[in-house]
């Protein structure tokens, strides 16, 4: 995919000038990135935690693959993309660390309340509300974040922030896998509830500690709304529908291309356990395990490591470094992730599992950082909601359950998921760089767009 590198190469003044006030204590910024980050390990290891307790749950709840996929997937999906635009435009006008806080709250209630469900109905239903409790979160996550941090840092400090989805779907899947093993094949009797099954235990060993947490989100700041007039918080629909309309271009190949890339991202977190398990005989909890660390440490190092590098290109004046750098890690992790499929050593198996999770993690702190380098600031939240609504329709809803369907209806073959992996991943990602390649010039018309908008406002 070729390009021409000089139009990507702005004089580094293409960011939009910020107001003259301070920005918040670095300390206490960083501090708050701290906060949001943990809050967003838990949602992760509430949302990912299902995906390491397949078999004891199809088993005791008489489902198939497909029914498992859509409570990991796209039950989920559906309701935290929906109400995360109504709570996207609230956290552009209202408290966002208090959207966050209820949001977490309440997302943990449900995470617990899946240990008491006895069929495939209520575990629907809880989960629905772990979706709607999460949607409250990273908009307003993104938005704050912005505010703390001026232009050429915030690719890192989101890129912290987004380390919290591999801290936390690591710690899910490693912890989990330990406690699986320490469960496996136990009931336990408890006070009011009576005898539970071990995978029911887990659901409340995870989510009650989030209402304990809760509270923490009462010791982050709001910062001041930068580049806002006084009253001009909140702006009509009309008028962010036109904005968007402006830069349609940018969003498309924005939220598209991204969205791909968590299509395959989701599918592999949801099944390489199962995939452990069924090609390579690991028991779930050593898959869980070995999994786990892979996430833990390569996801955060890849996602930090991309934020980084898209602020220094960025500091040289490649304004479309947030799609150029992602775009750069999904053509070098092709081959790689090809390789991890198709190999039957479990030691090269896991090296090459590694780097391409190094890899396909480096786009994620990028991708909010687009968001707000080419949105005014009151309509951050509402485009970075309109962005997840996308990525988790696609990435959540659709990536899970395609390997499901692949393996169910095309390989007819439980042990085939290995092969449902490879060709949902080729697809997603081949797909995902076409569109990111397209979108480079796109974003550079969009940062200058702004610029003008800004000036005319």
């Amino acid at each position: 995919m070729s390009h021409d590198s000089s139009k990507s190469k702005l004089p580094v003044t293409s960011e939009p000038s910020e107001p003259e006030s301070p920005y918040p204590n670095a300390g206490y910024a960083w501090y708050v990135v701290g906060v949001l980050t943990l809050v967003y390990v838990f949602s992760f290891i509430d949302r990912q935690i299902l995906s390491l307790l397949v078999r004891p749950i199809r088993r005791d709840l008489g489902i198939t693959d497909t029914q498992m996929s859509l409570l990991m997937g796209f039950t989920f999906a559906v309701f935290y993309t929906f109400f995360g635009i109504p709570l996207g435009r609230l956290a552009d006008s209202r408290s966002r660390r208090g959207l966050v806080a209820w949001g977490f709250a309440l997302w943990s209630l449900f995470t617990a309340g899946c240990g008491l469900v006895r069929n495939f109905g209520q575990m629907l239903l809880c989960r629905v509300g772990v979706g709607v409790g999460e949607a409250a979160l990273s908009p307003s996550a993104y938005s704050l974040i912005s505010d703390y941090f001026p232009p050429d840092r915030r690719s890192t400090a989101l890129s912290v922030y987004g380390a919290g989805i591999y801290l936390g779907s690591g710690l899910a899947f490693f912890l989990g896998g330990i406690v699986v093993n320490l469960a496996s094949g136990k009931n336990y009797l408890l006070p009011l509830l009576g005898e539970i099954r071990g995978w029911q235990m887990i659901f409340f060993l995870v989510g009650l500690p989030g209402l304990l947490l809760a509270p923490l989100l009462l010791t982050v700041r709001e910062p001041v709304r930068r580049g806002v007039r006084v009253g001009a918080e909140k702006l009509s629909l009309s008028e962010v529908a036109s904005y968007v309309k402006e830069n349609l271009g940018t969003f498309l190949c924005h939220n598209f291309g991204f969205a791909f890339i968590s299509f395959t991202t989701y599918a592999a977190a949801a099944w390489i356990p199962t995939y452990f398990v069924r090609h390579f005989a690991l028991k779930e909890g050593s898959a869980g395990i070995s999994f786990g660390m892979i996430v833990t440490t390569a996801g955060v190092l890849g996602v930090i490591v991309g934020g980084r590098v898209a602020d220094w290109m960025r500091s040289r004046g490649i304004v479309d470094a947030n799609l150029r750098v992602p775009l750069y890690a999904i053509l070098l992790e092709l081959p790689i992730g090809i390789g991890f499929l198709l190999t039957q050593d479990l030691n090269l198996a896991m090296v090459l599992l590694f780097f391409s999770t190094f890899l396909t993690s480096a786009p994620f702190g990028c991708a909010p950082a687009a968001i707000q380098q080419i949105m005014p600031n009151n309509m951050r939240a509402q485009a970075s909601s309109l962005y997840l609504f996308v990525n988790n329709i696609i990435g959540i809803g659709l990536g899970p359950t395609a390997v499901a369907l692949f393996t169910e209806k095309v390989f007819h073959d439980d042990a085939a998921v290995g092969q449902s992996l490879l060709w949902t991943g080729v697809m997603g990602k081949v797909t995902a760089c076409v569109l990111l390649a397209v979108g480079l010039a796109q974003i550079r018309k969009s940062v200058e767009r702004l610029k003008v908008y800004l000036a005319s406002h």
